[in-house]
C-alpha cells in the first residue's frame, strides 16, 4: 500500500475545494507593529498585519520584553520539567496567583495553552465525575469539542446562544444528576457574545456547573481585562473559567481560574496538565507583566474598541459586506472558499495587506469570509490603505457588495 499516495489525495482534495492552507513566512518587527516583514519567492517584503490575535500589540510592549529577558537571565530557557518534577519555577506561582486575582477566583491552573486547557479541563470533568453530562454550545471551538468527546460521558448540543433551547435540554434532566454548560464568551469568527447572565440563571436553576471559554475577551473587556464575565458582573457565578495568554496577552499559555477544590482537582487527574512540560520562566514572566499592566491600563480596551468601531464604520459607508458583530471581530463576507483564497492572496502580492482567508470547517460553506482585527495599534492611514485595497480587490473580482 501506497501511504504517501493517501496523504497526497488528502491534500489535493483540500487544494480542489479552495480550502488548503498557505501559511505565511512572517517576519515581526518589534517597535513596528502592526507592521511586518513577509518572506516570499520573490525576495522580503513589508506589509500590514490586519488578522493577529496578538489583539493589543502586547507581544511586542517594552515591559513585555524587558520581563521575558530577565527572566531569561536569571532562570534559563526552559523550565527543566513538568510541574510535578522540578518544573514548576516561582514565576508559574506567581502567574497563578495573579490570574486568580485577575478574575477574582481562588485559584488558577497554568497550562501550555488554551487548547491545552480545553483539552485537559472537560475531559477530566466528564471522566471522573460520575454521571455528568455536558450540554455544549453548537459553535464551541474544536478544543472544546475535543475535550467533551474524550469525556466518554453523555454529551449535548444545544443552538447557539439560545437560552430556550438550553433549557429545554436542562429540564429533561433530573435537578441532582451532575450537569456541565460548556460555552464560550466570545465566538472568534462571528464576532457575537453569549447571554452569560442567562446561562448563569439556568445553571443556578437547574443546579448545572458552567465552563466559559473567555480566550477572545481576556484583557479586551471589563475594567481590569477580566473579559466579558467581568464586564457583566457574571465572574463570580463561572465555575471554570478559561483563558489564554497567546492573544491579548501577548505571549503564549493557557490556564483555568476557578475555586481551590476545582484547580487542584484539575491539577490532580488532568493528564494534559500533568504529563505536560512546564511554559519556560521567561514565558510566565512576560505574560505576568502583561497581565499586571493592561489590568491598570483601561485606555488600551478603550481604544481597541474604538478602532474596532471605526473599521466597521467604515466598511459599511464603502459598501463592503461587513457580518453581523458585537465585538473586535470585523469580519467581511466573501461566499465562495475559491474567491476568498484570490482576494486574501491579491491583498496581500498587490497591496501588501495580509489577512487570512476563513473558510470551511473553520465556518459553514458559504459563509467563507476574510476576518480583520484592527489593533490599538493600527492607525487611521492604516485604515485608508485598508478601505482603498477592499475596494480595488472588490471591484476587480466582482464579488457581493453590502446589500
Amino acid at each position: 500500500m501506497d501511504y504517501d499516495e493517501i496523504f497526497k489525495n488528502g491534500v489535493r482534495e483540500l487544494k480542489d475545494e479552495g480550502r488548503y492552507r498557505v501559511f505565511a513566512d512572517l517576519e515581526r518587527q518589534v517597535g513596528a507593529f502592526p507592521m511586518a516583514k513577509n518572506h516570499y519567492e520573490g525576495g522580503v517584503r513589508d506589509i500590514v498585519v490586519w488578522c493577529a490575535n496578538d489583539y493589543l500589540g502586547m507581544g511586542q510592549h517594552p515591559i513585555v520584553l524587558e520581563a521575558m529577558h530577565e527572566a531569561i537571565d536569571l532562570c534559563g530557557a526552559g523550565a527543566g520539567g513538568t510541574r510535578n518534577i522540578s518544573g514548576t519555577n516561582h514565576f508559574h506561582v506567581l502567574l497563578e496567583e495573579t490570574l486568580a486575582k485577575l478574575h477574582q477566583t481562588e485559584a488558577a491552573l497554568l497550562f501550555a495553552s488554551g487548547w491545552v486547557a480545553n483539552m485537559t479541563t472537560l475531559s477530566t470533568l466528564g471522566r471522573n465525575i460520575p454521571d455528568l453530562v455536558i450540554l455544549s454550545d453548537e459553535l464551541n471551538h474544536n478544543s472544546m469539542i475535543e475535550g467533551i468527546i474524550s469525556a466518554k460521558c453523555e454529551k449535548k448540543v444545544f443552538k447557539h446562544n439560545s437560552v430556550e433551547a438550553l433549557e429545554d435540554l436542562l429540564k429533561s434532566y433530573p435537578k441532582d444528576r451532575p450537569k456541565l454548560i460548556a460555552f464560550e464568551s466570545v465566538y472568534s469568527m462571528d464576532g457575537d457574545i453569549a447571554p452569560i447572565k442567562e446561562f448563569c440563571d439556568l445553571a443556578d436553576k437547574y443546579n448545572a456547573m458552567t465552563f466559559l471559554d473567555e480566550v477572545h475577551a481576556v484583557g479586551m473587556y471589563g475594567q481590569h481585562g477580566g473579559g466579558v464575565a467581568e464586564r457583566e458582573g457574571q465572574m463570580d457565578r463561572i465555575t471554570v473559567i478559561q483563558g489564554t495568554l497567546a492573544k491579548a496577552f501577548g505571549v503564549v499559555g493557557g490556564y483555568i481560574a476557578g475555586s481551590d477544590a476545582m484547580c487542584d482537582f484539575i491539577r490532580s487527574y488532568g493528564t494534559g496538565f500533568i504529563f505536560s512540560t512546564s511554559p519556560p520562566p521567561g514565558v510566565a514572566a512576560a505574560a505576568l507583566a502583561s497581565i499586571k499592566y493592561l489590568m491598570d491600563h483601561n485606555e488600551i480596551r478603550e481604544r481597541h474598541q474604538e478602532r474596532s468601531a471605526t473599521l466597521k464604520r467604515r466598511l459599511i459607508e464603502a459598501g463592503i459586506p461587513l457580518m453581523p458583530s458585537v465585538s473586535h471581530v470585523v469580519p467581511v463576507l466573501v461566499g465562495d472558499p475559491v474567491l476568498c483564497k484570490q482576494a486574501s492572496d491579491d491583498l496581500m502580492n498587490i497591496h501588501g495587506i495580509y489577512v487570512q482567508p476563513i473558510n470551511y470547517p473553520t465556518v459553514p460553506r458559504g459563509t467563507e469570509r476574510l476576518r480583520f482585527t484592527p489593533t490599538p495599534l493600527h492607525t487611521d492611514d492604516h485604515m485608508d490603505h485598508l478601505l482603498d485595497a477592499l475596494k480595488e480587490v472588490w471591484g476587480r473580482l466582482g464579488l457581493r457588495a453590502a446589500a
